[in-house]
């Protein structure tokens, strides 16, 4: 963890602040899977959720990893990559470095990636309709970060669904996220915006099978998906564990460059 912030430090003081501008950006929305919490765990003596600071390879800062703050700026980005913007929770590793490390990994070339973090956790997808303080967040800081560089907005990352596993939320649910992902793209007059979205493997309630089947069935252009199934959890049987997040992370990059790499 000390050699990470030495690091850290290190790559901001070589770079000028100017410099910060990303060639390719991704919105990372969602709840608290994509938010993160690996390495999440229950302090006995505190009775506090705690991240254990550790920092896997596949989610090392570099500069060609930038993240926009809240504060509408690109910085290098680090884990915990939505502490600002999950700022109520505690959160830990989650898929939005391993992804990117992994892109740069298969694809050198492919310039700076600039990561735009909204994802909330214990969200539902109502809670992300149009018009919505969670939607407009995410359009929002989409628009800043697509008009403060160069770059074009490469993919919509989107792992949600666990909190809407209830009997009458579960089937709204398909509705929903349709109509989500069509007002998106309306908003930022991308019609053909690429959506990553993970198919879910653990929920609150007992219909977990009718979100993953809407979310499976989702017919929209330039959606794909990857399956979360059998992944492992932390203990309280809902979220990712850090290997977990590593490793969904990195089938959203491999998915990304399969589907939609140039």
């Amino acid at each position: 963890m000390f050699l990470h912030f030495i690091f850290c430090i290190f790559v901001q003081c070589d770079v000028k602040p100017q410099e910060l501008k990303p060639n390719n950006i991704f919105l990372l929305a969602g709840q608290s899977n994509m938010a993160g919490r690996g390495g999440v765990y229950n302090d006995t003596k505190t009775n506090l959720l705690e991240w254990d600071g550790q920092v896997p390879p596949q989610c090392t800062s570099t500069p060609n990893i930038l993240t926009l703050y809240l504060n509408q700026t690109w910085g290098i980005a680090s884990e915990p990559l939505h502490k600002e913007i999950d700022n109520s929770k505690t959160c830990g590793v989650g898929p939005g470095m391993p992804f990117s490390n992994q892109i740069l990994a298969k694809r050198p070339n492919f310039g700076v990636i600039g990561l735009v973090p909204c994802a909330v956790g214990g969200t539902k997808i109502e809670e992300w309709q149009k018009g919505t303080i969670l939607y407009n967040q995410l359009v929002g800081r989409a628009k800043v970060a697509r008009e403060s560089t160069s770059g074009n907005i490469g993919a919509l990352l989107w792992y949600q669904g666990e909190s809407d596993c209830g009997e009458q939320d579960s089937m709204l649910y398909k509705g929903r996220l349709e109509k989500f992902f069509n007002d998106v793209r309306q908003d930022l007059q991308s019609p053909d915006l690429p959506i990553i979205l993970v198919v879910i493997s653990a929920g609150e309630g007992n219909f977990l099978r009718n979100v993953r089947d809407a979310q499976l069935n989702i017919n929209l252009k330039n959606v794909v998906r990857v399956d979360a199934m059998g992944l492992t959890l932390l203990p309280d049987h809902l979220h990712l564990d850090t290997k977990s997040a590593v490793s969904i992370g990195q089938e959203l990059a491999d998915s990304f460059l399969n589907n939609f790499g140039q």
